[in-house]
């Protein structure tokens, strides 16, 4: 699974390196952002530890196998993690939205108290 991982870092899409550009060496709120990390059986994009933020960048073929993002959403929920997914295009075409959305999540994570594992955010 690390390799895995290692070659995803390897080879991002256009939208992944627009993101990283702008969550790398702590930009962003002073959060350090990890890219394509392993959380228990899955790779995800962009992972915030503190405060437990996963931002998953999606392409076109999420559009069919939106049962498996589901359930995949709903296990690192009850992890702790909140889950925000932007598709590909709306990175690219919209950064300045997308990120503004980042940047609105985060204040909130920062200053809500932390879910119980086990819980959603809804």
């Amino acid at each position: 699974m690390k390799d895995l991982a290692r070659s995803l870092r390897k080879n991002q899409t256009e939208a992944e390196r627009v993101i990283w550009q702008q969550l790398r060496n702590r930009q962003l709120l002073g959060c350090k952002f990890r890219r394509q990390q392993v959380i228990g059986p899955f790779i995800v994009d962009f992972v915030c530890l503190e405060p437990k933020l996963i931002i998953e960048v999606d392409g076109g073929q999420h559009a069919e196998q939106q049962e498996y993002d589901q359930n995949r959403s709903q296990y690192l929920q009850r992890l702790g993690y909140r889950v925000l997914r932007f598709w590909n295009h709306e990175v690219l075409q919209n950064t300045p939205a997308v990120m503004e959305a980042i940047h609105l999540i985060i204040l909130q994570l920062k200053t809500e108290p932390p879910l119980p594992q086990g819980e959603d955010w809804d």
